[in-house]
């Protein structure tokens, strides 16, 4: 196993969150900010989702996804909207949130830059099936 290659990959991963999120030498908050979307995604989707997701991710950042999860056999349902979405990411980011995701219109637009940068890493076919598995509403982060 090499783990300075998973390092390296995680590290490259952030980066690119970073310049994507305005920030090309913050990887720290980067990183803040996609724990925190990562975390309120998997409580969304179906394990099996879940799954098929973080096999296509980057090994450190499937360390991410999986940190401090209680995997449930159900997906939480009572996030069904946009706006569902962004309170529950404000929520997980309680200490640092003002910081990380500012307003509720900023909040939204930092989950989509999560979500272009997971769409370079995964194939087309998984964000398809993660879109599926999202009520009709949500699959609007997921478009550029």
């Amino acid at each position: 196993m090499n783990f300075e290659k998973y390092v390296e990959k995680g590290n490259l991963f952030l980066k690119e969150l970073a310049q994507e999120l305005g920030n090309p030498d913050d990887k720290e908050k980067a990183g803040r900010v996609l724990r925190t979307v990562l975390h309120v995604l998997r409580r969304r989707l179906t394990l099996e989702e879940s799954f098929d997701l973080i096999s296509q991710l980057p090994m450190c950042i499937k360390a991410v996804y999986i940190d401090g999860w209680k995997p449930s056999p159900m997906p939480d349902k009572t996030i069904k909207t946009v706006e569902d979405f962004i309170h529950e990411v404000l929520e997980e980011d309680r200490r640092a949130a003002g910081k990380d995701f500012g307003n509720e219109e900023h909040a939204k637009q930092v989950i989509k830059a999560v979500f272009r940068v997971i769409k370079r890493h995964v194939s087309d076919g998984e964000i398809q099936d993660v879109k599926g598995d999202l009520p009709k509403s949500l699959k609007a982060l997921w478009e550029d």
